[in-house]
């Protein structure tokens, strides 16, 4: 929430409109602890995930009280392209949404226009949620919400990718995020995204975004899987989750407890 004479700007949107690499995780526990936890250690964004998570719009607000004394800025990835939904979570106060599932240009303009305020979309306005300061400052907020949420939807069908350049010509649309597991399964390879024509499709949308004025994103294992992506012009990578990477140190740490005690 922005302080009481504070006016909104997005550093996130800024970087990622200029190409420059952010690193962000997913807050998929639903959970204030681990969100303050992730927020303190530095990154850009967080993303709470509101289409796999458990959480629902007061877990979310718990979530960004918590990470609001940071400068960490707080992204949602909705459960549905649904502008009521949206709404509300904008209203909550994320400063980006990810709109999952969107197979056409027509189904990622609605998606702007549920992030956009009159004329440019069909955002209810008002100043009285946490976005706008609960009324203590909703001009600062109401008056730049337009320019500096990012907006972004994801390519995870066939069908999608085949329109990919008439989703880069949607106006408003500020970036491209690439889900490569629903993509694989999508064509058939269960689960797997190394598939060779399924490189070739995410090779496709990389090709084409990169020569647009949008951003690139997707979803890393860890921060090595992400600087490969940096590599390759990505600016938005979600390089762990408070919750698989905390399953992953676990396993770990078991792993090491079971070969140096219970070898026999």
């Amino acid at each position: 929430m922005l302080k009481r004479n504070e006016v909104f700007t997005n550093p996130v949107k800024e970087r990622l409109l200029k190409r420059e690499p952010t690193i962000g995780a997913w807050l998929q526990g639903a959970n204030s602890v681990t969100a303050e936890v992730m927020a303190k250690a530095g990154f850009d964004w967080l993303m709470v995930d509101m289409e796999h998570g458990p959480g629902d719009f007061m877990t979310l607000f718990h979530q960004l009280q918590a990470v609001n004394a940071y400068p960490v800025v707080p992204f949602a990835r909705a459960p549905w392209n649904d502008f009521v939904t949206i709404k509300r979570l904008l209203d909550i106060g994320v400063q980006g949404l990810l709109v999952p599932y969107v197979n056409s240009a027509e189904e990622a303009r609605n998606a702007v226009k549920a992030c956009k305020y009159p004329p440019l979309g069909i955002r209810g306005i008002a100043p009285s949620p946490r976005a706008g300061g609960f009324g203590m400052n909703g001009q600062n907020y109401l008056a730049h919400a337009n320019d500096e949420i990012v907006v972004m939807v994801a390519i995870e069908t066939p069908q999608a990718v085949s329109q990919i350049d008439e989703f880069l010509a949607v106006d408003g649309l500020d970036g491209i995020f690439i889900g490569p597991m629903d993509l694989a399964t999508s064509m058939g390879h269960f689960c797997t995204p190394s598939a060779p024509e399924v490189r070739e499709a995410i090779a496709l949308i990389e090709r084409k975004v990169l020569a647009s004025k949008k951003f690139l994103g997707t979803v890393a294992g860890d921060f090595h899987a992400a600087q490969a992506l940096y590599e390759r012009g990505y600016s938005f990578v979600a390089a762990m989750s408070d919750t698989t990477s905390l399953g992953k140190l676990a396993m770990q740490t078991v792993g090491a407890f079971m070969d140096a005690y219970r070898q026999h």
